[in-house]
Parts: C-alpha cells; structure tokens; sequence
C-alpha cells in the first residue's frame, strides 16, 4: 500500500532542513584511505519548479538517516531530481575503501566506455574471446581469451554530435543454419538530451520528432572481431509507415539489447510510431511495445506481431487513466528492454516476460510469434521517482519456478523510494504472484558507514547482466546483480523463501583524481554510479564489473574454479 506524504509548498525542488551544507559535511572524521578521498558533492543547490501532478518534496524530518538504528529511512515519494541530496549521516567524501565477501580479482583494466552507463557483448572466433564494452558514442574491443592478460583490440569513437550515426546494443550469435555469426544492432532515439522537458520544451519535441536516423535495426554478418569489418545485410525500420532510408521515421525506435539467439526469431522493443505517447517521463517521448520478426533470412527481416501494454497509445487514455501513475510527469511508461524469454521458441519455448515499466508485469505467450498475446498482468507497487521496471532475470525459471524483476534508482544519496528485487512465481504462468523481495545489501563491519545510502551516489539494483549475450548455463542457484555503490552482490536463490547475500564485490567509488584513461576529468555524473554493469561468463566462473573507473574480473567460490583459457568445447 502506498504511504502518503507530507507535502511542501511551495512545490520547488529545494534544499531540506535535514540536508547539510557542504562545510558541515567536510567536518566527518577521515581515515585510512579515506584520509585523501574526493570531496563527495554537496547539496544541489538549483531551485526548479514542480509541474502540476508531479511528486512533491518530502517533508523533511520524513526520511533520513537515523544515527540510533543506524538505518536509512526512504521517502515514500519524490519528484525526479539531478544532483546530491546528502542527508545528517551522509559521507563527505568518495569512499575509497574496497569491500570483497567469497570473492577475487582476478585483473583490473583501467578503460571507461561510458563512466554512468555501458553495454557489453562476447563472442567467439577462430579460437579467441572477444568483448566489446561501449556506449552510443564509442566502444572498446578487447581480447578476453586470457582474462588476467586483457588486450586491447580496437578503440572507435563516433562524432554523433556532428552527425555520425551512433553506435546501438548488439547481440552477436552462432547461426546454425546459416554456418554464420550473425549480429543484430539497435537504434534508439536518445533519452537524454534531445528533450530537456517535453512538457515545456515543444520546440525539443518537434527536433526530435524530425531527428533523421535509423529507429530500427541493422543485421550483420559478424566476419572479424571489428564491428568496421562486418558485413552489413539488411537495415530494418520499426516504423511500419517508412523503410529504413524514409527519414524521418517515427517512433522511438529499437530499445536496449535485441533478444535474438542465433535461430528463426529476433524480439525488440520500441514504439513503432508516434502514436505509442503514453508516457510520463519528461525527456522521452515514447511508450515501448514488443516487436516479434521473422529472420530466418537476415537480409530480409520480416515483421510479425507487436504488442503493448493497453493504455501505451493514443486513444487508449481511458485505460491510461486507471494508473495511478497518470499524469505524475515523471514515471516511465512502457518497455525499456525487449521480452525475456528463457527458452527459445524454436527450442520448444512457450512465454517471454516483459518489464513494461509503470505499466507493470507481463506474461507474454510467444508460442506463435505472429500473434503474441499477455496471459497475465502484475501491478507492481509503485515507487516514484526512480525507474520502476526494467530487468527481469529468468535465469532461474527452471530451477526454482521464479523470475526477478526490478527497477533501478534514478537519484542520488537515496532520494527515491527504495528499489527493490521482486521474486515473482511463474510456475502457474496464468497467475503469477509476487513471493518477496531479495535481501537489501547492508555494509560489512568495517566500513565508515552503516547504511549504502550513506555512501554517496545511488543505491539499489541496475540489472544482473543480459542473459541473452551471456555465454554459458547460467547457475540455477546463484545471481549476480550490478549494485551502484554496493558494487555486485551475487543473491543465493536454492530456497527461493529465504534468498540470502553469498558475495559481494564493492570497489572504490571513484578514482582519488577523478581521471579517465584519456586524462580527462571525469563528469560528476559519473559519481553516484561506480557499479553500473555486469557480465557474466558462466562458462568461465568469472564476473566482469565495469565501473566509472575501470573494469574489474572477479572469480568467486560460490560459483567455482575460475577457467583462464578458453572454455571447453561441449
């Protein structure tokens, strides 16, 4: 059940009274590494007004640290707010200690694609490994084959500023028919940036609209370990109204890492047109559905289905209307992520699960890609701001029955409500229900602070990795999941009623000199995020964490011996 809030007026994105300033905040004692730790950002100081609808300021005194249960309370609301928002009890500097639990690092490489946020993907060829960590601006190309000895392959950048069309998510597989390595790489429209506040930016609105680029995918043959050496086989529109050389397109394009496995199939998310508006969120412009494709002929994708959420389009208001999400400006809409799907179609697979966002969850029945249907639907408690539905881990369905859904924080020093892992039993897929929530990571003994939210950044889950571009079976018992400023945690899920914390991995939050590998500073967005992915190679035991400062190669007991060549063809 939601808690009500106090509420604040006027409605401005102001400083508490519980916040500190910046001096008071320099007064908490120091030691050990700590003793020449950046100063952690103070209190945001910028004054924005709130839109009719949007969350109010809590009041203070109504969330916070309290020094005598050393815990942090969360507020039951907030409105979606850019910078610090330290507390009494919060840190004034970047934390620089290490905390490990069953855990060893095998290697660290000091290369930032993205210092807040990147993706990953791996593959095979001619006997080595390679993996690719990038953002849509750039990537890096390493050679994994030995993990303890990363090599650098390729480094590119792309002017997207100047009109170079970005880099998208890709996932890159064996096509058995075909005797190929096939990739297939989205397009997105960007989610920041373009639009400053749709709703009192129209001008940002119609330079979005009339953006020209590819809102869609292109298809690969993967013919060398460099992105600039494939072959490229097809470029696909999302939007049914233009190909892929019409410009502009419409809609949002394809979002986040394509579901493809090597076989007939391929699902992407995205809003295919303009009509798909439904959304809150003030830079996005876009409710994302589910797309299902046909291409068993990579040079001629063919669509097959597409579903939404109800209330995603214009003219579904009505429906839109009963959440009570509607009209708050801030909560996203729709997909993020494409369908996670644990079995293939082609292998004999029945659903796919989607993280619509507000929208909540959905079983989807996939049996027949050319008619994908929901067969059940979950409310989830709603927790504003922040992103409430974005991962769903399946990794476990057939092991224990449940999947694991969750949002991610979106604000700093825990200005949200708290995000949480959501167990959710799927064993009777036409009636799911929400089991519990996995255990909230609390720091070791040592550390100068008794709760995450006192360390500065963001606090709360981002994703256990892509299971699609993940190579190996992932454990039926353990999951890794990317923590922000709690580093990776690995939950054990045997007793899917009693999940507990079997390691963890928390670096540093940033480097001391705040310095990327290029000598340039790093942003202060960087700062809340010094844990924002993982990746997982079950097929190898090893852990690869990328954070705003480098990449770290972790071996674990819980997931057995490291393997530091390449693993054993099966």
């Amino acid at each position: 059940m939601k808690k009500t809030t106090k509420i604040v007026s006027p409605l401005v994105l102001a400083v508490g009274a519980a916040m500190l300033s910046s001096s008071a905040l320099a007064q908490a004692p120091r030691s050990g590494l700590n003793l020449h730790a950046p100063d952690a950002p103070g209190p945001m100081q910028k004054k924005s007004e709130l839109l009719p609808g949007e969350p109010p300021v809590p009041a203070p005194g109504s969330y916070g640290y309290d020094a005598k249960t050393g815990k942090f309370k969360s507020p039951d609301a907030t409105p979606d707010a850019y910078g610090a928002h330290p507390v009494e009890g919060s840190l004034p500097y970047l934390d620089q200690n290490q905390y490990l639990k069953n855990v060893k690092v095998e290697n660290f490489s000091p290369y930032v694609a993205g210092a807040g946020h990147s993706w990953q993907a791996s593959f095979d060829l001619n006997g080595r490994r390679y993996l690719y960590d990038y953002e849509t601006w750039m990537y890096n190309l390493f050679d994994i084959t030995n993990p303890r000895d990363v090599k650098v392959v390729q480094q590119k950048t792309f002017n997207t500023k100047g009109g170079e069309h970005q880099f998208g998510p890709f996932n890159v597989k064996y096509n058995k028919k075909l005797d190929k390595m096939i990739a297939v790489q989205c397009y997105e429209i960007s989610r920041y940036g373009l639009v400053q506040n749709k709703y009192t930016n129209p001008d940002d609105v119609k330079k979005a609209r009339e953006r020209k680029m590819l809102r869609g995918f292109r298809i690969y043959e993967v013919t060398s370990p460099q992105w600039t050496d494939w072959k490229l086989l097809s470029e696909t529109s999302l939007d049914p109204y233009h190909s892929a050389q019409d410009q502009p397109q419409q809609g949002s394009g394809c979002q986040d890492v394509p579901a493809y496995d090597g076989g007939q199939y391929l699902f992407v998310a995205g809003a295919p047109d303009d009509t798909f508006a439904n959304t809150e969120y003030k830079t996005y412009l876009y409710a994302g559905a589910q797309l299902a494709f046909d291409v068993s002929d990579p040079s001629h994708p063919k669509r097959l289905s597409t579903w939404w959420a109800p209330g995603s389009r214009l003219g579904e208001e009505e429906e839109y209307k009963k959440n009570p999400r509607a009209g708050n400006k801030t909560s996203w809409m729709g997909a993020r992520m494409p369908l996670f799907i644990p079995k293939p179609v082609e292998q004999g697979g029945k659903y796919g699960y989607a993280a619509m966002g507000g929208f909540g969850f959905y079983v989807i029945d996939i049996s027949n890609p050319a008619n994908m249907h929901a067969v059940a639907h979950i409310d989830m408690p709603v927790s504003v701001t922040g992103t409430e539905g974005d991962n769903i881990d399946v990794s476990k369905v057939e092991s224990t029955g449940m999947v694991y859904y969750s949002g991610y924080p979106m604000s700093e020093d825990c200005y949200e409500p708290l995000k949480a892992i959501y167990s959710i039993d799927v064993r009777d897929p036409l009636h799911p229900k929400i089991v519990n929530t996995l255990p909230t990571p609390t720091p070791p003994k040592e550390a100068p602070f008794t709760d995450f939210c006192q360390r500065r950044g963001s606090f709360g889950p981002k994703r256990s990795g892509y299971a699609q571009i993940q190579p190996g079976t992932p454990s039926p018992r353990y999951m890794p999941y990317s923590y922000y400023n709690a580093g990776m945690q690995i939950f054990d899920v045997k007793d899917p009623l009693n999940p507990t914390i079997a390691a963890y991995f928390v670096p540093k939050m940033i480097d001391a000199d705040r310095k990327t590998t290029d000598g340039q500073t790093l942003s202060i967005r960087a700062l809340p995020n010094p844990v924002h992915s993982i990746f997982v190679e079950w097929d190898r035991n090893l852990v690869w964490v990328f954070s705003n400062h480098g990449i770290y190669t972790l071996s674990t007991s819980v997931l057995g011996s490291p393997v530091m060549g390449m693993p054993p063809k099966k």
